[in-house]
């Protein structure tokens, strides 16, 4: 059975916390009474747009939850150097115990979010919506995809479970598109599934190999040239959704959007990411 947000969510942080924490925080403990009280604010250093304060929250909530977090700035605003986006009163060794983890959450997110949002500005006023990839960080995938939606864009599959992608490689060991077709859906009538399907096409031979073929939702254009993808939509003309991947940068994904796909896959999203610059500081 799938595990729920809240399941994934309770798992990590149990394994983070466990991971970092150990036997104690042995730094606090000897410098600090265990029934001191305190206030840390998390302060912005750099522009951008934050994400991932409700699982800060849990997290502040798993270590004590008779912490108090008053938040200022909700997920998906834009923030700028000096803004304190929450506040948390309690436990001080509650605090310092979760520090690490809730700034690596939120720098991280906020960092995917932030650059989410700059795709998604370049394509102002079209129809292409930007979806992200499994290039995620395991065991945090579930988070680093939230912060793509906070960020404005859409999230492509969460896994190899929720949508058949039929890919260069399953082509080539299934024994040809067609028959790679052929076989997903006698295993989804099989098995009762109802997925949808999505094929890649790696040149114009293979978009005319899936449109004869047919039996297939999405058509992804592999690391095919902006010109090249004028012509593959024209070919496809509607019957099948489409989806470019490869080579997609900031420069030029308005131009492959203007093409006339449905979506942009961009693994950049979460896979070559700078964390955004925040702090979490003791109010004195």
């Amino acid at each position: 059975m799938k595990a729920t947000y809240e399941e994934l969510l309770n798992s990590f942080i149990d394994n983070a916390l466990k991971e970092d924490v150990g036997e104690g925080d042995h730094t606090s403990l000897s410098c600090i009474p265990d029934s001191a009280h305190g206030k840390a604010k998390l302060l912005v250093k750099e522009r951008g747009i934050i994400a991932g304060i409700h699982v800060a929250r849990s997290v502040f909530h798993k270590a004590d939850d008779q912490l108090d977090i008053q938040i200022y700035i909700q997920d998906g605003s834009r923030i700028k150097p000096g803004d304190i986006v929450f506040d948390v009163t309690g436990n001080i060794h509650a605090i310092l115990k979760t520090e690490r983890l809730v700034l690596n959450i939120l720098q991280r997110m906020s960092g995917i979010a932030t650059k989410t949002a700059q795709y998604v500005k370049c394509l102002h006023g079209l129809k292409t919506k930007i979806l992200d990839t499994r290039k995620t960080t395991p065991g945090v995938r579930f988070l680093e995809k939230e912060a793509v939606r906070i960020g404005g864009g859409y999230n492509h599959r969460m896994g190899l479970y929720d949508m058949i992608m039929i890919k260069d490689n399953h082509v080539d060991f299934a024994g040809g598109i067609r028959k790679a077709i052929e076989k997903t859906h006698t295993y989804l009538k099989r098995k009762n599934l109802d997925l949808k399907v999505e094929i890649e096409a790696r040149n114009f031979r293979e978009i005319e190999q899936i449109l004869a073929s047919g039996c297939v939702d999405r058509i992804m254009l592999d690391n095919f040239s902006i010109a090249d993808t004028i012509i593959a939509v024209k070919m496809i003309n509607g019957r099948f959704e489409t989806e470019s991947s490869g080579g997609i940068t900031l420069d030029n994904i308005r131009a492959y959007a203007e093409c006339g796909v449905d979506y942009i896959s961009v693994g950049a999203l979460t896979h070559h990411i700078k964390s955004l610059d925040l702090s979490l500081k003791a109010v004195k």
